[in-house]
């Protein structure tokens, strides 16, 4: 079934993540996405692992589905010829290149608007493409660092990164935002923009309150493992069995959570989020005595009947499981030409009244080299 994004064609330069993530989603809308690979082993993520099935990398399968693959030398000749005849055809194009890379390819960005006037472009860096540190080639982990995430993250004293790349994966969305507002731009002016964003612009807009605990009211933020620096209760607490997540918001959430743990809700100490928060260490080791009581299970139902926030700390395996992840389609099935029927995690996006999209596997290098020639050759 068409997307919302049938008949955009989508030229696809990047690599590893954070650009391959943002195509993916725009294939997932509907757009046609054609990814350019270098002949010689092709996107970097075709390698990494472990773990790999059957050869195949799985961390390549995480943001390519639903493409198209073409290899391509676009430092040849003939690359350069192609690309120039796909720049014509599509309506955006997207790269990941350090800065200048694309121009010493003999494609700036007046070439490119000057071969297709409509053509909306993303570019997506490291760090920024201007500034002191413009050019710099940055991957997520180093990003996480230098964008203040690791310090905020993990227990305290012990700067961690976010176990996914998250920096890449901000980016990617950035980026897609801007191509959609691009394209609507279009619509008015006849004419295509150029978008650009950076792990480091990304991972630093979504800062949110960690950022105006310094430029505001000028405190550092440090981690917290996971409890939350200004509401409490608000993190993991143990029971007999294991850990539970719990999150006491606000006020109101409070006088009903406080009597299922013993506590007085009236008590001047913990009336109020401005009060429990000085005093997390001690309204934790209350809660905790008093939820040593009984297992997780017997603590989750009560908290959910109570209308308490709260959750199990659950394993990727079982996410995937767990049917409230099946109901809403996070979860696709493809048929891979290589390991055959595979599951992937699915696109976050639902259109009311769309039917369930069929996906198409990550592809093999290559492999739609002739038939995009040939479609490219089309009206010549």
């Amino acid at each position: 079934m068409p997307g919302p994004l049938d008949g955009i064609v989508v030229a696809d330069l990047s690599r590893v993540v954070a650009g391959p993530h943002a195509t993916m989603t725009l294939a997932d809308l509907g757009a046609r996405v054609i990814k350019v690979e270098r002949p010689d082993g092709g996107d970097e993520t075709r390698g990494w692992g472990p773990p790999f099935r059957d050869g195949v990398s799985t961390y390549y399968l995480s943001c390519n589905r639903n493409k198209e693959s073409v290899a391509l030398d676009l430092k040849s000749e003939r690359g350069a010829a192609v690309l120039t005849r796909l720049i014509e055809r599509v309506d955006v194009l997207v790269e990941n290149f350090r800065t200048g890379v694309l121009d010493r390819l003999g494609f700036p960005v007046e070439r490119l608007h000057a071969l297709n006037p409509r053509l909306v472009i993303l570019s997506i860096t490291g760090f920024g493409h201007d500034g002191p540190d413009g050019g710099r080639p940055g991957y997520d982990a180093i990003v996480q660092a230098e964008a203040g995430l690791m310090s905020v993250t993990g227990p305290p004293g012990e700067p961690s990164k976010v176990g996914l790349s998250i920096a890449d994966i901000l980016a990617a969305q950035n980026g897609v935002a801007g191509v959609l507002a691009a394209l609507y731009e279009r619509e008015r002016t006849g004419r295509g923009a150029v978008v650009r964003t950076s792990l480091l612009a990304s991972v630093v807009g979504a800062h949110m309150f960690q950022g105006t605990r310094w430029t505001v009211a000028r405190e550092v933020p440090e981690s917290a493992g996971n409890d939350h620096p200004s509401i409490a209760p608000y993190g993991t607490f143990r029971c007999a069995d294991g850990a539970v997540q719990i999150g006491v918001a606000n006020d109101a959430l409070w006088r009903r959570f406080a009597p299922l743990v013993g506590l007085d809700p009236d008590d001047p100490r913990y009336a109020t989020v401005r009060d429990r928060a000085p005093r997390r260490a001690e309204l934790t080791a209350a809660i905790e005595k008093a939820l040593a009581a009984d297992d997780r299970a017997t603590w989750l139902a009560r908290l959910e009947d109570a209308g308490i926030p709260a959750g199990a700390i659950r394993t990727i395996d079982e996410v995937y499981e767990h049917p409230q992840t099946r109901s809403q389609g996070l979860v696709v099935t493809v048929d891979h030409p290589d390991l055959g029927v595979i599951e992937l995690p699915g696109p976050p996006l639902r259109f009311d009244g769309a039917p369930p999209r069929a996906h198409r596997p990550p592809p093999r290098l290559g492999q739609d080299t002739d038939a995009v020639l040939a479609w490219l050759e089309e009206d010549r």
